[in-house]
């Protein structure tokens, strides 16, 4: 057997849990172990490779056939795949993965795996099922699956809380404020984001939640500091959606021509996207605040 292509896919498989060499080791052998069977440089005892497939959620067999069968590999391709449909909003072809996948050992026995799954389908019944109650309690499932009460939410954590307040912003506006709420004070205490966009998503959504219930400073505050934040990472992801609420706020305020400035920067950004329909709409929305002027 390839002893560095094992301690390769425990390396993985542990990171995608999300968990550290100590985490790993926890009652099974020493850090320092762990650190040797992912290099390669020692093989584990078979009592050992069974604990560790154990705790990383898999069939210790797969340890054995990784050679011919890139199980972790597809995990990610699953995810992509959901991730595509996801933003695309072709929630059919999402929830045809979520049922090829859901009695598929890799996933039914491997709580992040099925997380994912999940996840999906918890937006798939509220997007296309039109079922709030049970959307919500398949997102809350989701979450159940990996976070402990009292822990520090992960960023998958964090993503299906998004996705859940973006659910009662259609649904109950001050319920959604409560979601967005818990999510910043997670993000507080996270020493790092890997995926930025979490927090980009997170303020252009309390942005708008604060408009929707009149708190129009509040919410200029947070397209702000988002706007800030894109700029810091050099990210024009969500910038036109947050330079056009910002516009759409000094509208509610009367403030035409700060409006039109707001637009006519979310028009560029937009127009380096090729989002013509966007575009379109937001030139016809600057004519006529003009007329103000």
């Amino acid at each position: 057997m390839d002893f560095n292509a094992v301690g390769k896919k425990i390396k993985e498989l542990r990171k995608t849990s999300g968990l550290s060499q100590e985490d790993l080791a926890q009652g099974i052998c020493t850090q320092a172990q762990i650190s040797k069977i992912e290099k390669g440089d020692v093989f584990p005892y078979a009592s050992t490779l069974y604990q560790i497939s154990q705790k990383l959620g898999v069939d210790v067999n797969y340890f054995f056939d990784i050679g011919t069968t890139p199980r972790l590999d597809y995990v990610q391709e699953v995810f992509h795949q959901l991730h595509i449909f996801r933003r695309s909003m072709k929630y059919e072809d999402m929830m045809d993965i979520v049922r090829t996948e859901i009695d598929n050992p890799l996933f039914l026995q491997n709580n992040k795996n099925l997380q994912l799954l999940l996840w999906h389908k918890g937006i798939y019944l509220y997007e296309v099922k039109k079922d709030l109650t049970k959307s919500v309690e398949t997102l809350k499932e989701a979450i159940h699956l990996t976070h402990h009460k009292g822990k520090i939410m992960l960023e998958r954590e964090l993503e299906i809380l998004l996705a859940l307040g973006a659910i009662y912003f259609k649904e109950d506006i001050n319920k959604a404020l409560e979601v967005f709420e818990e999510i910043k004070g997670h993000i507080q205490l996270l020493p790092h984001l890997n995926d930025y966009t979490i927090k980009t998503r997170l303020y252009y959504n309390l942005a708008r939640v604060l408009t929707r219930l009149n708190r129009i400073e509040d919410s200029n505050t947070y397209c702000e500091d988002a706007i800030k934040w894109c700029l810091h990472k050099d990210s024009i992801y969500l910038l036109g959606e947050l330079h056009y609420h910002k516009g759409y706020n000094m509208e509610l305020l009367n403030k035409h021509q700060l409006a039109r400035n707001y637009m006519e920067k979310a028009v560029i950004v937009f127009e380096l996207q090729q989002q013509d329909k966007y575009t379109q709409l937001i030139k016809s929305r600057i004519k006529e605040l003009a007329e103000y002027s």
